[in-house]
């Protein structure tokens, strides 16, 4: 039966699988969990059924992985040949390992644990992970394990049943069958090490793998294939990885450029370093050129004083698109500044297409973190979605270092077993290493996400829960945040924009702040946090450069909420200013322009708060920038009873404490008075305690209790904010800007 070769997918990577549907299955007559016999250009191997996957059914698909793919010599979408593997339990393997395992003790069960269910035959190198580290995608974490003998002979699977014995002989010591292909090469890079990136790798592969394994369809249609890719984007999301894969899968010569190395002082040594690199892909062709951070060599020639880029950038424009003929010399290019490169480099015919790699979503960070936990020994409690849920803003090098980190915290555990005097392990203790949910949520608080370090980033662990009272506001924010991404076909069926932005407007203390981290929270977004004043800066052109930076990080953190704290003092209304600086009207002009210019703000919502609205420019309060302007009030008697439960959910209250008596009498307290309330009465039943100066007083903290007396010196002690004289302020401003609230007007 001939099917057409696609990747496995990163979960199961790695474990001797291939993927059928159901309908290949019944025709070759197979089961789950039976072998097949896999046939390409160069070889044979043997691999297990698995399952397809849904999106395959009926499309005769082949699901490998890097290393039968390699064994193989068969690439993506070429047509391999299978059928039914004539296979046999093991009743033994022995096993050789490498002179530098510095392990002592039985090795035999975790050997046997790594290769169940695997097929193996004499004279293979199979690597395996001991649980040593987090699984490198490039296997140098891998031990190779030499097959020295099988009982019985040829292509036999391994089982519970089977018997593992260690062999004393060094690997050179047996001839290999001439059949068998010897699998200890260094796998480099093959798709399934690559998670989260599927769009934008099909895009590389499109422009790259085709023209080269199908020239033809290229000459018949007249045109040139292409000739370079520009791949940009934040540090550490898997450029570098990308280029490296389809370099592998392809086959095709691979040649790195990086910058440094080619500069010299001498006049003309880099650009002939260039023309050699040049010369060398083209009698290597099929080759692939990588220049990592080419900004590096290749920067704007107008920005730069040095005559050294200049003349390397004017070197490889004529090497990408000069007279001579490159032939199937592919170029890649990688940065993560690509306004810094020469203009003249990212035109047709030389950076054909210029691919973004961003910052992978949920879905992407558990494709990543399945590849990077995949040889670890995990605790059965681990959830990988958890994970992956949690780490908004994370690129693929940080997720790497979650991992890694981890794995360190586990190896911490099992250090006082360990004799730092001898070079050896101890098997058992080996054994017993594994990867906690504990161990991860450690390394996890110990990393911040690399693409938001410049700006205040966390996902908020505040949830409605915590926010007392406010109903209708909480509505207002629910509609216009939480709707549009969570339903986003009804915004479409409807054909309705969401909203910009949102302004929360009213007295100190009464939430405003909170409510924008619940619903950043509620929405599962990311949250950027902004204090107005550091954004102003003394030197022109600064202030503005902060507001877009702000703007252009949550872009590329989408979904994102952009938080402007006391927005009033960094967007005054223009004109008013006495300062001749004028920085507050740029960066009005900066904020007005990033709202509603012409770059589009996609799942990007900004919130801003302020007590003095009448402060703040009316063009930044028209529809289509801040579009909503939500009052956040001063708390009625039942908003009031609510936010005491929310402050003194966890106190441990008296039976006599009235929290209806209490809601009464604080007409005119916002939240923040109420929280202070709270705070006084705990500080009051401390200090009787402590002094013991009642005369109830136990010893046992277990016996404190907050008493209702405690809160009456606590309200006596703390004044309302709000007074009748702020209240009609707040009530005059409330027509002019709008409640923003559902039913009232």
């Amino acid at each position: 039966m001939n099917l057409r070769v696609k990747p496995l997918k990163q979960k199961d990577a790695g474990r001797g699988l291939a993927t059928l549907d159901q309908s290949a299955m019944d025709e070759l007559g197979v089961e789950n969990g039976d072998y097949i016999l896999i046939e390409g250009e160069a070889g044979k191997t043997v691999a297990r059924i698995w399952p397809g996957y849904p999106e395959d059914d009926g499309r005769e698909v082949i699901r490998i992985d890097g290393k039968h793919r390699t064994k193989i010599g068969a690439g993506i979408d070429d047509t391999v040949q299978i059928k039914q593997a004539d296979v046999y339990t093991a009743d033994e393997v022995r096993i050789t390992l490498p002179d530098d395992l510095r392990v002592t003790g039985d090795l035999s069960p975790m050997i046997q644990k790594n290769l169940k269910g695997q097929a193996v035959t004499t004279g293979q190198t199979i690597r395996v992970s001991f649980g040593l580290g987090p699984d490198s995608v490039v296997s140098k974490q891998k031990v190779p394990l030499t097959v020295s003998e099988t009982k019985p002979d040829g292509t036999v699977v391994v089982t519970e049943s089977t018997t593992i014995s260690i062999g004393e002989r060094p690997a050179d010591d047996f001839v290999e069958d001439d059949d068998v292909e010897d699998e200890d090469v260094t796998l480099d890079i093959t798709y399934e090490d690559i998670g989260g990136l599927d769009d934008e790798l099909e895009q590389v592969r499109e422009m790259i793998e085709l023209p080269m394994r199908h020239p033809e369809l290229f000459q018949q249609l007249g045109i040139e294939p292409p000739k370079g890719v520009l791949l940009h984007g934040p540090p550490g999301t898997g450029k570098t990885l990308m280029a490296r894969a389809v370099a592998n899968e392809i086959d095709a010569h691979f040649t790195d450029i990086s910058g440094p190395e080619i500069m010299s002082k001498h006049y003309g040594e880099s650009e002939e370093q260039l023309r050699e690199v040049f010369e060398e892909a083209s009698e290597e062709a099929p080759a692939v050129i990588f220049v990592d951070e080419i900004d590096s060599i290749a920067p704007e020639r107008s920005e730069t004083s040095g005559d050294v880029e200049r003349r390397i950038v004017a070197q490889l424009l004529s090497l990408m698109d000069g007279l001579e003929d490159r032939g199937e010399v592919t170029v890649i290019g990688a940065t993560n500044r690509v306004d810094a490169l020469d203009p003249a480099l990212r035109r047709g015919g030389r950076f054909d297409r210029e691919i973004e790699v961003g910052i992978p979503d949920k879905s992407g960070r558990k494709e990543i973190l399945q590849v990077h936990t995949r040889g670890m020994p995990l605790s059965e409690d681990i959830d990988l979605d958890t994970y992956a849920t949690d780490t908004h803003g994370f690129v693929g090098a940080d997720i790497e270092q979650l991992a890694k980190e981890a794995a360190m915290n586990a190896l911490r555990r099992i250090r006082p077993d360990i004799d730092l005097e001898t070079d050896e392990i101890d098997a058992d203790t080996l054994e017993s290493l594994q990867v906690t949910t504990d161990d991860f949520r450690d390394a996890r608080s110990g990393i911040e996400p690399s693409a938001l370090r410049e700006v205040f980033v966390e996902v908020p662990d505040v949830s409605w829960d915590d926010v007392g009272g406010l109903n209708n506001t909480k509505k207002s924010l629910q509609e216009t945040i939480q709707w549009p991404l969570d339903h986003p076909d009804v915004f479409e069926r409807l054909d309705l924009e969401a909203a910009k932005g949102v302004l929360l407007y009213g007295p100190p203390g009464t939430g405003k702040t909170l409510l924008a981290k619940a619903i950043a929270n509620e929405s599962e977004s990311n949250f950027i946090s902004i204090k107005g004043p550091e954004l102003l800066n003394k030197y022109v052109g600064e202030s503005e450069k902060g507001v877009r930076e702000v703007f252009e990080k949550a872009r590329s953190n989408a979904p994102a909420v952009v938080f402007f704290d006391e927005i009033d003092s960094i967007a005054t209304e223009r004109g008013q200013s006495a300062s001749g600086t004028g920085v507050g009207e740029r960066v009005v002009s900066q904020l007005l322009t990033e709202l509603d210019g012409l770059e589009k703000l996609e799942d990007v919502v900004v919130i801003a708060t302020s007590n003095r609205p009448d402060l703040i420019d009316n063009a930044l309060l028209r529809p289509g920038r801040l579009d909503r302007h939500i009052h956040v009030p001063v708390p009625d008697v039942a908003g009031r009873r609510k936010i005491f439960e929310v402050h003194t959910d966890s106190k441990p209250l008296d039976s006599e404490v009235d929290l209806d008596d209490l809601a009464e009498r604080t007409d005119g307290y916002v939240g923040a008075d109420i929280e202070a309330v709270c705070r006084e009465a705990s500080m009051q039943t401390a200090r009787g305690f402590l002094d013991d100066e009642r005369d109830d007083q136990d010893n046992s903290v277990d016996e404190i209790k907050l008493l209702q007396s405690d809160f009456d010196d606590a309200i006596q002690e703390i004044s309302p904010s709000v007074d009748a004289e702020t209240k009609r302020h707040y009530e005059q401003l409330q027509s002019q800007f709008g409640s923003g609230q559902p039913g009232i007007e």
